[in-house]
């Protein structure tokens, strides 16, 4: 799949360490880079193909420390949202729910609660359980020959392993099951896993205790791993949220990533300072922390997920009699519109905050876009009936942008000196957000080049180097001779998010070429059909495709 030698001539060199760009001539050939060499230096071989990059930066390809392409990469296999923005690794099994480890009683449950996330095809072969089937699945050849968009590297999502010991309710785990959970841990970390997520927000793995998770956090440690949770809250009690998280680290020693590290809701507006301040504290006593953001304002979930936790608790069935039940509909209520509910990061719901941006029902299509408010309006409705509606009918699978978010804390995080890019990008529905087809062109146009928050060669190193480093990626993440061409072309003067609200699936502009394991994935605005990704996996000796 990979040429023979490409020889890319007259680059800029943006190589991922931070350090300053440079003139050079790279090649490219079997897969990795063979020679980087000054301008003239490298001679084109016999039937080389020649990239002229004059006016061009060469950079290592983009890591999405944050992704949801754990479906999309099999079932969309020609993957236009991450190549597009040069995206060459991704990482799975985010917020705690995913797809492996499962039962056979677990799968199905598991399909429709994350059906918002990533669809949920009838037809499609699930046949993987372990983690290592499902990495297995994502390195399999298809009849072509041709494997994965991009690379793939797997946290195992805490949630899914409860649901596997415990099921779905809402109960604290006792010694045994711990146990069996941390046992499930460690062979999922010996399959190939770099680390564990949670979704302390959603349901099974909110149900978890801090002493439950720094069980499995201790397990994770001692296979080399680190933790990356969505906390247990973006909102009310953030920052009490984030402590809890970087204790956890400080007592299990396990290192720390923060998913998708932000502060939202009118609650937390101007208040990441207190954040990177704790965060500066932690480092400085010796807590190893890193931390992704996206480059945007709202989020993006499922409308279920702002239920309070007990409603959730068990399948989708369970969860539709209690919207069915007056009783419960009514408990439902009070803690949306009076107390705050806990899946809504404990604030109250702001029904004009909330944007249906994907439907399972065909039926309610001519709902997305708009926010439940709106709708409820048109409808001359409660926006409480509008939302209890909508849930029952599309069987909690309906997704939302939230807008919640503040720019001057999007701008503060980003510049830390753990930061990394991730796009939290959900790419099923009509309307996604569009993080998931802008989220690196927008940090490289808007965020460097228009507002210069950072330089290029800070940025490049952000979303390439670093994540790398955390992820322990073998000979990624830097334009270095013998490390795997997993590299990009972009013209640093048009570089930027094409994909807007209206219109998200947009591919980016002034991305030229992207090459994953030395393919030419993706040129001047279309996938070349080459599919070289492999799945990553964690080893003694680093995270790396399987030989």
């Amino acid at each position: 799949m990979t040429a023979a030698s490409i020889l890319i001539t007259r680059a800029t060199v943006v190589d991922g360490t931070g350090a300053d760009r440079y003139p050079a001539d790279v090649r490219l050939a079997d897969g990795v880079i063979a020679e980087v060499g000054a301008p003239g230096t490298l001679k084109a071989l016999p039937g080389e193909e020649c990239v002229d990059a004059e006016g061009l930066v060469l950079s290592p390809g983009f890591i999405d420390m944050h992704a949801h392409s754990d479906l999309y990469l099999l079932t969309h296999p020609e993957h236009a949202a991450k190549l597009s923005q040069g995206v060459t690794t991704e990482v799975l099994g985010q917020d705690g729910l995913s797809y492996a480890p499962v039962t056979d009683a677990t799968l199905p449950v598991l399909r429709e609660k994350i059906a918002g996330w990533n669809g949920n095809p009838e037809d499609f072969d699930f046949s993987w359980r372990s983690v290592g089937e499902y990495l297995d699945r994502l390195d399999a050849p298809d009849a072509d020959g041709q494997r994965i968009a991009t690379n793939a590297v797997y946290l195992v999502p805490q949630g899914t392993v409860r649901a596997a010991v415990l099921g779905f309710g809402e109960r604290p785990a006792d010694d045994d099951e711990i146990a069996a959970m941390r046992r499930i841990v460690a062979a999922a970390m010996e399959e190939g896993a770099v680390g564990m997520s949670s979704g302390l927000t959603y349901t099974p793995g909110m149900y978890a205790t801090t002493a439950e998770l720094g069980a499995l956090c201790a397990e994770v440690a001692a296979h080399g791993g680190f933790f990356s949770p969505h906390h247990r809250s973006y909102g009310k009690g953030a920052l009490e949220a984030y402590r809890e998280m970087i204790e956890l680290s400080r007592a299990s020693g396990c290192a720390l990533h923060l998913a998708h590290a932000t502060m939202n809701f009118e609650e937390n507006r101007g208040r990441a300072p207190e954040l990177l301040e704790m965060i500066d504290a932690a480092l400085a006593d010796g807590v190893d922390i890193t931390l992704d953001t996206y480059p945007y304002l709202p989020g993006a979930t499922t409308l279920s997920a702002v239920l309070p936790s007990w409603s959730s608790a068990g399948s989708v069935d369970d969860t539709l009699a209690r919207l069915a039940d007056p009783a419960s509909r009514e408990r439902i209520r009070r803690a949306l519109e009076v107390e705050g509910s806990d899946g809504c990061h404990g604030v109250t719901a702001d029904w004009s905050t909330l944007e249906i941006s994907s439907v399972q029902n065909p039926e309610l299509t001519d709902c997305i876009g708009r926010t439940v408010a709106d709708i409820a309006a048109a409808a001359d409705e409660d926006p409480f009936e509008t939302f209890c509606s909508i849930l029952t009918r599309d069987r909690l699978a309906t997704g939302i942008l939230q807008h919640v978010g503040h720019e001057e804390n999007v701008r503060a995080i980003m510049q830390h000196r753990v930061h990394t890019g991730g796009s939290d990008g959900l790419l099923h529905g009509a309307k996604p957000h569009p993080r998931a087809w802008g989220t690196f062109p927008r940090y490289l146009g808007q965020y460097c080049r228009e507002l210069g928050l950072l330089s290029l060669e800070e940025m490049v190193h952000h979303l390439t180097g670093r994540p790398a480093a955390r992820l322990k990626l073998d000979r990624r993440g830097v334009i270095a001779e013998g490390h795997a061409a997993d590299v990009v072309l972009f013209d640093p003067e048009t570089v930027d998010a094409a994909a807007t609200f209206p219109d998200p699936k947009q591919p980016a502009r002034g991305i030229e070429s992207v090459y994953v394991n030395g393919a030419l994935a993706w040129h001047r605005q279309e996938a070349t059909g080459a599919r070289a990704g492999r799945a990553l996996r964690r080893t003694e000796k680093g995270t790396k495709a399987n030989d």
